[in-house]
């Protein structure tokens, strides 16, 4: 069929065009948005869920909510070598300044930006001084302790005053939460629970892995109280038929009932690689009809396409050794792994494995959904795993 005229659309955080088995996620959000804006109590949250079940697509949707609801957004996307501060004052600022130009002279606006300024000067931020600069005094003594904890929390008070000033809402939102340090992530915790408690219009809505729940409980141990923790899974046979059929339709053309059965088999439903075997099925389809030959056909160039990017890009951040360990979690399959399964065919002692499933699950390849299991991050990475390394040996360690 006509590639130009294919409607699917793999990609990093690209929207796909029927967003299936999302809606009572977005209605959460949609009343939380609205509630806050009406000066009522609504809870944040984070949404957990491995790679490729749509988290970035689903804050961006958000994102557009809120905006769309007269909100000011600053979103983020967390990154393993960039601390909170450095990453959303910048944002802060911005918004601030949106709040100053809003109207007539607001104190709580002009103060919000005299904590901000005190903020600046304990941080060790990569930007031009001219970037980040005020043009107004700071405020002694406020956010200006170096107690990132103590200091966040003041900033995110004056914020949300500053807002409630102007009658309007800010969310903040954040990408890939997982790669936040305990430190930061406490920090942060703290700040949203001072905005909760004063009724402030601040919101958070985050995405991450599913050792974000964990992560937070250790950080603070009242989060699971402050934030909802919904999960983002792999989509139903319903919902998967939709999100490839409903976009079909709408082009004129339409997929057999065998076709998308074949296609959730092999996808296991996760939306980003329902997309990418879309793409792939529509492009070998003759048309108007998608079948089961054509998902076939479809298969080699979609795994081709995941093992040179969505994989390889993974794979290659990865150490020997690091190699090793999830070359062996893939001798179990996609299921979960025991440690001391995985020691033993690594030929290791438990407590010597452990700093490198600590470091895997750092840079976000495996999490632990109970004491003692261990699970990938990214579906069907063990697939890759014996594509990639069909022989394979544990190395002398």
């Amino acid at each position: 069929m006509d590639p130009v005229r294919n409607p699917y659309a793999p990609g990093a955080g690209t929207e796909p065009p029927e967003l299936a088995g999302r809606a009572s996620l977005l209605e959460q959000s949609r009343i939380a948005v609205e509630r806050l804006r009406a000066g009522r109590h609504a809870k944040s949250f984070i949404a957990v869920g491995l790679r490729g079940v749509g988290k970035t697509v689903l804050l961006n949707r958000i994102a557009r909510q809120a905006r769309e609801s007269g909100y000011r957004i600053c979103m983020i996307e967390a990154q393993e070598h960039k601390g909170l501060p450095e990453l959303i004052v910048p944002h802060l600022r911005r918004t601030l300044l949106e709040l100053d130009r809003m109207g007539a002279l607001a104190e709580q606006v002009k103060r919000a930006l005299r904590v901000l300024k005190s903020f600046l000067p304990s941080l060790k931020l990569r930007y031009a001084d001219a970037e980040l600069s005020l043009d107004i005094d700071p405020e002694r003594g406020s956010a200006d302790s170096g107690d990132l904890e103590s200091d966040l929390a003041t900033l995110f008070v004056a914020i949300g005053e500053a807002a409630r000033a102007r009658s309007v809402a800010v969310g903040i939102l954040i990408d890939e939460i997982q790669y936040l340090t305990e430190s930061h992530f406490g920090a942060l915790i703290l700040a949203m629970h001072r905005v909760s408690q004063a009724g402030l219009p601040v919101l958070l809505v985050a995405t991450g892995l599913p050792q974000v729940v964990g992560l937070s409980g250790e950080a603070k141990s009242y989060a699971e109280r402050l934030f909802d923790f919904p999960k983002l899974d792999a989509l139903s046979e319903a919902d998967a038929a939709d999100a490839l059929q409903r976009p079909a339709i709408a082009e004129g053309a339409v997929w057999d009932e065998a076709a998308l059965v074949l296609v959730r088999k092999i996808t296991h439903g996760y939306p980003y690689f329902l997309q990418e075997w879309g793409y792939h099925a529509w492009n070998q389809a003759v048309g108007p009809r998608i079948g089961a030959q054509d998902v076939r056909m479809a298969t080699d160039i979609a795994i081709s396409r995941l093992d040179e990017s969505f994989f390889r890009v993974r794979f290659d951040r990865l150490t020997p050794r690091e190699r090793d360990y999830l070359r062996a979690m893939a001798e179990t399959g996609a299921g979960l792994s025991r440690s001391g399964d995985i020691a033993d065919r690594l030929g290791m002692r438990v407590q010597s494995v452990g700093p490198l499933r600590a470091g895997l699950i750092k840079k976000g390849m495996i999490y632990s959904p109970a004491h003692g299991d261990t699970a990938f991050t990214v579906p069907l990475f063990d697939e890759y795993l014996r594509r990639t390394i069909p022989v394979w040996r544990p190395r002398d360690h």
